[in-house]
């Protein structure tokens, strides 16, 4: 297990811990299983909705997919002042370790945009990484 705590922006904090599923994935295909679980914390004094995703994974090759839609998980959850949102999600890897970054985009209480960056945080096998 991976916790990262990311910086805030426009008020919206994202934390984000990462695990490795051992019985879902398979060494000999290359196929490395992890899921993740975020918490997006909206510590202004407006409510913002998440409109869309978008992340950069990028295995330990230096292959790079991307991976764009709306809201998280088939939901745009609306966050209030004061309120967190949490989901889960994973992805699949062809090597042990790797990388995912992103953005969200929000609307805030009065209908302006605000992306909020997801700085780099890494999925790896347990203890492949010192």
């Amino acid at each position: 297990m991976s916790f990262q705590h990311l910086p805030s922006a426009e008020g919206i904090e994202v934390s984000v811990v990462s695990h490795y599923l051992a019985t879902e994935s398979n060494a000999s295909k290359n196929q490395y299983v992890f899921t993740y679980t975020i918490t997006i914390a909206n510590s202004s004094d407006s409510s913002i909705k998440l409109m869309a995703r978008s992340w950069l994974i990028t295995n330990a090759d230096g292959k790079c997919s991307s991976v764009e839609g709306d809201g998280v998980i088939g939901e745009q959850p609306t966050i209030l002042p004061q309120q967190s949102f949490t989901y889960s999600s994973g992805c699949i890897l062809e090597t042990p370790v790797g990388t995912m970054q992103g953005y969200y985009q929000l609307i805030n209480q009065a209908g302006e945009p605000v992306k909020v960056e997801i700085p780099v945080f890494r999925l790896a096998i347990p203890h492949i990484l010192n």
